[in-house]
């Protein structure tokens, strides 16, 4: 029984370290993929875009979250 319990905590850890890796690389992904489009489009600013309620810019940035996400995942 102390061994199946000891293995299940392994498990458990080894689980929460898998989440640790993917929420981190998430965020790198994520602020990566966003500074680069920032640079590629210099002469628009989307922040400014999305506060204006332009739903095309706001679309664009959360397909840019939703790959850079997929992504993550699949390397993950």
């Amino acid at each position: 029984m102390g061994l199946e319990l000891n293995a299940q905590i392994i498990e458990y850890l080894r689980a929460i370290g898998w989440a640790l890796t993917a929420s981190i690389g998430f965020s790198l992904g994520i602020s990566i993929a966003l500074t680069v489009f920032d640079k590629l489009t210099p002469n628009i600013n989307q922040w400014s875009e999305i506060k204006a309620g332009n739903y095309g810019a706001s679309l664009i940035i959360t397909s840019i979250i939703i790959m850079i996400g997929l992504i993550v995942y699949r390397v993950i």
